[in-house]
Protein backbone atom coordinates (compact mmCIF):
# COMPACT_ATOMS: atom_id res chain seq x y z
CA UNK A 1 0.00 0.00 0.00
CA UNK A 2 1.28 3.44 -0.85
CA UNK A 3 2.25 5.96 1.80
CA UNK A 4 -0.71 8.15 0.83
CA UNK A 5 -3.06 5.17 1.15
CA UNK A 6 -1.72 4.34 4.60
CA UNK A 7 -2.00 7.98 5.64
CA UNK A 8 -5.59 8.20 4.40
CA UNK A 9 -6.51 5.00 6.23
CA UNK A 10 -4.86 6.26 9.42
CA UNK A 11 -6.65 9.62 9.11
CA UNK A 12 -10.02 7.90 8.63
CA UNK A 13 -9.37 5.69 11.67
CA UNK A 14 -8.37 8.74 13.73
CA UNK A 15 -11.51 10.62 12.65
CA UNK A 16 -13.66 7.67 13.69
CA UNK A 17 -11.88 7.50 17.06
CA UNK A 18 -12.32 11.24 17.61
CA UNK A 19 -16.05 11.04 16.83
CA UNK A 20 -16.42 8.20 19.34
CA UNK A 21 -14.43 10.15 21.95
CA UNK A 22 -16.60 13.23 21.39
CA UNK A 23 -19.76 11.16 21.87
CA UNK A 24 -18.30 9.62 25.05
CA UNK A 25 -17.29 13.06 26.36
CA UNK A 26 -20.84 14.36 25.84
CA UNK A 27 -22.07 11.61 28.20
CA UNK A 28 -19.27 11.89 30.79
CA UNK A 29 -19.77 14.36 33.64
CA UNK A 30 -17.77 15.97 36.42
CA UNK A 31 -19.00 17.77 39.52
CA UNK A 32 -17.63 20.72 41.45
CA UNK A 33 -18.90 22.40 44.59
CA UNK A 34 -18.30 25.64 46.42
CA UNK A 35 -19.51 27.27 49.61
CA UNK A 36 -19.06 24.04 51.57
CA UNK A 37 -21.42 22.22 49.22
CA UNK A 38 -24.06 24.96 49.06
CA UNK A 39 -23.60 25.10 45.29
CA UNK A 40 -23.02 22.02 43.13
CA UNK A 41 -22.38 22.18 39.38
CA UNK A 42 -22.36 19.24 37.00
CA UNK A 43 -20.59 19.75 33.67
CA UNK A 44 -20.31 17.47 30.67
CA UNK A 45 -16.83 16.85 29.31
CA UNK A 46 -17.89 18.33 25.98
CA UNK A 47 -17.87 21.75 27.68
CA UNK A 48 -21.58 22.14 28.42
CA UNK A 49 -23.29 22.42 31.80
CA UNK A 50 -25.65 19.62 32.83
CA UNK A 51 -26.96 20.97 36.15
CA UNK A 52 -26.63 23.64 38.82
CA UNK A 53 -27.98 22.87 42.28
CA UNK A 54 -28.21 25.41 45.08
CA UNK A 55 -29.01 24.45 48.66
CA UNK A 56 -32.20 26.36 49.59
CA UNK A 57 -30.56 27.43 52.86
CA UNK A 58 -28.04 29.44 50.81
CA UNK A 59 -30.79 31.56 49.27
CA UNK A 60 -30.99 34.44 51.71
CA UNK A 61 -31.77 37.52 49.55
CA UNK A 62 -29.20 39.52 51.51
CA UNK A 63 -26.52 37.04 50.42
CA UNK A 64 -27.25 37.10 46.68
CA UNK A 65 -23.71 38.25 45.83
CA UNK A 66 -22.19 35.43 47.88
CA UNK A 67 -24.37 32.82 46.13
CA UNK A 68 -23.49 34.30 42.72
CA UNK A 69 -19.79 34.04 43.59
CA UNK A 70 -20.20 30.43 44.74
CA UNK A 71 -22.01 29.53 41.49
CA UNK A 72 -19.30 31.17 39.41
CA UNK A 73 -16.56 29.35 41.34
CA UNK A 74 -18.24 25.95 41.01
CA UNK A 75 -18.98 26.46 37.30
CA UNK A 76 -15.39 27.43 36.53
CA UNK A 77 -14.05 24.44 38.49
CA UNK A 78 -16.40 21.99 36.74
CA UNK A 79 -15.60 23.37 33.28
CA UNK A 80 -11.86 23.24 33.99
CA UNK A 81 -12.16 19.58 35.00
CA UNK A 82 -14.22 18.83 31.89
CA UNK A 83 -11.67 20.61 29.64
CA UNK A 84 -8.81 18.65 31.18
CA UNK A 85 -10.55 15.32 30.58
CA UNK A 86 -11.48 16.33 27.03
CA UNK A 87 -7.91 17.37 26.20
CA UNK A 88 -6.52 14.13 27.63
CA UNK A 89 -8.96 11.94 25.69
CA UNK A 90 -8.47 13.82 22.41
CA UNK A 91 -4.71 13.68 22.91
CA UNK A 92 -4.92 9.89 23.09
CA UNK A 93 -6.65 9.81 19.69
CA UNK A 94 -4.09 12.02 17.98
CA UNK A 95 -0.97 10.51 19.60
CA UNK A 96 1.56 9.43 17.00
CA UNK A 97 -0.18 11.22 14.16
CA UNK A 98 2.25 13.94 13.15
CA UNK A 99 0.41 16.51 11.09
CA UNK A 100 0.49 20.23 11.78
CA UNK A 101 -2.36 21.19 14.09
CA UNK A 102 -2.76 17.67 15.54
CA UNK A 103 -1.29 16.03 18.63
Amino acid sequence: MSSIGKLMKQAARMQQQMEQIQADLARRTVEATSGGGAVKVTARCDGSLAAIRIDPQALNPEDAQVVEDMVLTAVNQALAQAREISNTEMGKATAGFNLPGFG
